[in-house]
């Protein structure tokens, strides 16, 4: 029980901004290239309030974590916040700006594994201090989180964000056909992740990436 108050500890923050970052992010782009439905609803916010699910943010997260520690080879960590509005139709160019209002979300994900690189780094630098520890496994948390979520929403699969950016690239025909997935996205992710097949799919891609910022950094994670 102490091990999992610790970890909940440890995750908190980085699961919160993970989640809630990537949503603003949507928003602020979205605002860039001509739509301003987010920003008008209070969106284009660093407050977690404001993107935070009590179901995705809160609920699914803590109770994934829980299982990881109770069950071997439990699933991983993952999560969503409240949508971000945006209005396609609003964008300058809709079918080309859709691609960068959709890799906005999993690009804060990759700066966010950066600072969190960066908090490591300070940890080790300041090894004699109280704060050392909490400030390494809090980044290794941060790390991991952001890398699964960039990774599983570059899946091309609508509405996440690689779906999104596959109906912007697609040509407008098969684009069309394909969007109409988005109904049923969520339901096939569903599938996929306690199929198994999600897992085989996006952990040897994680596991890369995690590898290319432990050559970069120096760290062990």
């Amino acid at each position: 029980m102490d091990s999992i108050i610790q970890g909940i500890a440890i995750y908190a923050l980085p699961v919160i901004f993970a989640i809630t970052l990537h949503e603003a992010a949507h928003g602020y782009v979205a605002k860039y290239f001509g739509d301003f439905t987010a920003y008008n609803a209070g969106r284009i916010s660093l407050n977690p309030i404001k993107h935070v699910d009590p179901i995705g943010t809160i609920v699914v997260p803590l109770t994934l974590f829980i299982l990881s520690k109770l069950t071997v080879g439990a699933g991983f960590l993952f999560g969503w916040a409240k949508p971000v509005p945006v209005n396609f139709g609003n964008l300058r160019q809709p079918k080309r700006d859709m691609l960068w209002v959709a890799a906005a979300g999993p690009g804060a994900n990759l700066v966010m594994t950066f600072f969190w690189a960066f908090i490591i780094k300070l940890g080790l630098i300041m090894s004699d201090s109280s704060f050392a520890t909490p400030m390494i496994l809090m980044g290794k948390a941060g790390i991991e989180i952001n890398v699964i979520l960039m990774v599983l929403n570059l899946l091309p699969l609508p509405p996440l964000d690689g779906g999104r950016m596959a109906v912007s690239l697609l040509p407008q025909r098969i684009a069309y056909q394909f969007s109409r997935i988005e109904p049923y996205g969520f339901m096939i992710l569903l599938l996929l992740l306690f199929s198994g097949v999600l897992g085989a799919i996006i952990w040897p891609i994680i596991t890369t990436i995690k590898l290319i910022m432990v050559s970069i950094f120096g760290l062990y994670i």
